[in-house]
């Protein structure tokens, strides 16, 4: 949009993401550029050449600078051969719901086409990550549907913005940032979109049923409803979710399909005789870099207490390494009672057992300060739960946090809501700590996190692996019960947990 694309995408593999930006451009604002997709062979003998012209879905190599540049056109080619469309996908396509309709059910079948599919599904429930602000273009792509007449179809719901849209003026946010952001919100508000404004989708009441079919963006919320919730939906990129959204048809794959949906990776685990909540985010985080294209079922945890918060904790952290959609965990997950029915029974799953040593490597990857200094607690990546907020509570209860130490809590209106009826927000609030709404770390920066923080600490796999290069930061993590503590001290405990020392393991 701002003219700083480049000249072409020439890619070996499928990759869904950036062509359809290059597809969103072409229907809604006719900038275009080509995208071409070369066999292996073809890919690598790019490497020998120094000019190439890329048209008609060939890329040309030349020795020499050549004397023009061919131009691919502005528009989308639907090749339908093959494909299977309903009488109300063909009404889609033929404009009688409208042209916002219209162009995102073209957009939905090239995207199916590319991920393989040959048919669409019905879906019906959405919830929309292309809402937060990062630049004029997706502001534009809002306006651009709203006046083309986009509505949503399903529910949908919206993901985190970059602002607490009732508190970010008196915090001091860039109004550069804070009003378009709202506007941008505002917008998908006016398509129908619910203003939830949480990464955490499945804490809102009315969460998705076992195998209901669902299209959800934001990594861990597209986890959790696979492996946690048994619902149905792809790992959705940003934009896609809304065109999906305002007519109710998805590609016909990935985790839709049942064969998509089995792991094959079987993963061991060695069982920890201690344990505290940091182990699971630091385990989802060591499995996602183990699993990076494989759905994995680990094994070993049969017996140990999981909750909720757990699997959210772990599936969050695992969605940062892990490009895959789903996990199994034997025993926890509700399509792994047994490693016989998470794999299908195949006997060609891979297999992998973790070193007591490889989770050591991890917990100090995570654990990047170089002092034991704290100056912000960071709680609430993803949303904090309404059973997070009575743990910390009660850990907060009676106690204090030092006066050079921040702890801000970011959580869903929803959740904040029911923890003030609860009284939690109270007990947080008197030990010192603050609530924040609608946006969440992935997306904070200053002035909410002052510019005096050097060091933060977190009990979130996700943001210890997202926050240093995010707000160039140095990062602690651990428990709750340390997040506290050192809100309290102002210093990290630098130990290893107890999970992870001599004797913990079996």
């Amino acid at each position: 949009m701002n003219g700083h694309a480049p000249s072409a995408l020439v890619l070996q593999h499928k990759e869904t993401i950036l062509t359809l930006g290059v597809l969103i451009a072409k229907e809604l604002f006719r900038k275009s550029i080509p995208v071409v997709r070369l066999s292996a062979e073809d890919f690598a003998s790019l490497a020998e050449a120094r000019h190439a012209v890329v048209h008609d879905g060939q890329v040309d190599l030349h020795a020499a600078a050549p004397a023009f540049m061919a131009d691919d056109g502005d528009s989308i080619t639907v090749d339908l051969e093959g494909f299977e469309l309903t009488e109300t996908d063909q009404r889609f396509l033929d404009g009688e719901f409208g042209e916002a309709a219209r162009v995102a059910m073209r957009i939905i079948i090239r995207t199916a086409q590319i991920e393989g599919a040959h048919s669409l599904i019905d879906v019906d429930m959405a919830h929309i990550d292309g809402c937060f602000y990062h630049g004029s273009g997706v502001l534009q792509f809002a306006r651009r549907l709203f006046e083309l007449g986009g509505r949503v179809r399903i529910r949908s719901t919206m993901n985190s913005l970059c602002v607490d849209r009732r508190l970010w003026q008196g915090l001091g946010v860039d109004p550069g940032l804070g009003r378009p952001s709202d506007e941008l919100a505002d917008t998908y508000r006016a398509m129908g979109v619910e203003p939830t404004y949480t990464c955490a989708p499945y804490l809102l009441d009315g969460a998705p049923a076992f195998g209901q079919r669902i299209a959800w963006a934001e990594s861990n919320a597209v986890v959790f409803a696979n492996a946690v919730l048994g619902a149905r939906t792809m790992k959705y990129p940003d934009y896609l979710d809304i065109l999906v959204a305002i007519t109710g048809r998805a590609p016909n794959a990935d985790c839709y399909l049942p064969e998509k949906r089995l792991a094959t990776l079987q993963i061991n685990v060695p069982r920890p005789d201690v344990l505290d909540d940091s182990f699971w985010p630091a385990l989802g985080y060591h499995v996602g870099k183990i699993a990076t294209n494989d759905i994995p079922v680990l094994t070993g945890l049969e017996e140990l207490p999981i909750s909720l918060d757990d699997l959210k904790a772990f599936g969050a952290a695992f969605a940062t390494t892990s490009a895959v959609a789903m996990f199994h965990i034997v025993g926890a997950t509700p399509e792994a009672r047994t490693v016989e029915e998470a794999t299908g029974g195949s006997h060609g799953v891979g297999r992998h057992t973790i070193t007591i040593e490889a989770l050591i490597e991890t917990w100090r990857e995570l654990n990047n300060a170089g002092s034991a200094d704290v100056d912000l607690v960071s709680l609430g990546n993803p949303h904090f739960s309404l059973t997070e907020c009575e743990r910390l509570a009660a850990l907060c209860t009676g106690r204090m946090k030092s006066d050079k130490v921040d702890m801000i809590v970011t959580c869903g209106r929803d959740v904040f809501e029911k923890a003030k009826k609860e009284g939690f927000v109270d007990v947080i609030s008197r030990f010192g700590g603050r609530f924040l709404n609608d946006t969440c770390w992935c997306l904070i920066s200053e002035p909410v996190i002052a510019p005096r923080v050097r060091y933060i600490m977190t009990n979130s796999g996700k943001y210890a692996h997202y926050g240093p290069a995010a707000v160039g930061r140095e990062f602690h993590f651990g428990s709750l019960q340390r997040c506290v503590d050192a809100a309290c001290s102002g210093f990290a405990e630098t130990a290893l947990p107890g999970w992870l020392t001599a004797g913990s393991i079996s």
